[in-house]
């Protein structure tokens, strides 16, 4: 069994055109994002998955790996799904999928995303949560947020605060989702073909997709924070972080 990194990137964005070869700190953003998946201990290769030539370019001048996908994939999801495919991954691999727009990501995250499959043979799916600490995260619907059972399975993932406490008295901890997933190659295949569900349109959360379709997918709460860049006015901010180290 091997743990496969593929990050999914598209060059075309309404919000952010070129967003993963925009340079933060003199390195395309795509660039963090690859070198940081390759240190985590349990990785044993990262590929960026793209249907845009210019990228692999980008990549492969810096000596990553990247592979051309078609591109009439619906999602992310699919486009890892069609890498996974191209590099022939067996049934039983580990493929975790990274977002391109997260240069902060911390390499032992991924390790933590992906020790449930050593403990638990039979696990389909895992993802990570981390507990808010900025209260404005709790009701910005940009920050989707999960409730969880007393194994760590998801209950529901949201982009309102949940839970919502009735009694304004009532202290408790909400936790965000981090767009980390984590999957055998088998149920990779069999996720990107589930029908779209009522939940997941309504909240525009794929992975909702998988809940309402009975299976269960493990959350690994992380000490560590991944901000994303949705924007280009979140690349000063995600500099200064880096400079703070």
């Amino acid at each position: 069994m091997q743990t496969v990194v593929v990050i999914p990137s598209r060059y075309s964005s309404t919000r952010f055109e070129g967003k993963p070869l925009h340079p933060i700190h003199g390195k395309p953003m795509i660039q963090h994002v690859y070198e940081r998946s390759l240190a985590a201990s349990r990785v044993d290769a990262v590929l960026v998955a793209t249907d845009d030539q210019r990228i692999v370019a980008a990549v492969e001048a810096f000596g990553g790996r990247a592979v051309m996908t078609s591109d009439q994939n619906r999602s992310g999801t699919d486009r890892i799904a069609e890498a996974a495919q191209i590099i022939g991954l067996n049934s039983d691999d580990i493929v975790i999928n990274v977002q391109g727009d997260q240069p902060l990501m911390d390499p032992r995250c991924l390790d933590q995303l992906v020790a449930p499959f050593y403990e638990e043979p039979k696990l389909d799916m895992s993802t990570l949560a981390y507990k808010i600490v900025r209260n404005r995260e709790i009701t910005d619907p940009k920050d989707v947020k999960v409730t969880f059972d007393n194994q760590g399975y998801a209950l529901y993932f949201s982009r309102a605060a949940i839970p919502l406490a009735r009694d304004p008295e009532t202290r408790h901890d909400t936790f965000k989702h981090l767009g980390f997933y984590a999957y055998t190659c088998l149920f990779l295949e069999i996720y990107r073909n589930l029908a779209e569900g009522t939940l997941e349109a309504v909240e525009k959360l794929e992975q909702l997709r998988v809940l309402e379709h009975g299976y269960r997918i493990k959350v690994v709460v992380t000490p560590y924070d991944s901000p994303e860049v949705d924007l280009p006015e979140d690349i000063p901010r995600i500099e200064r972080l880096m400079r703070a180290g």
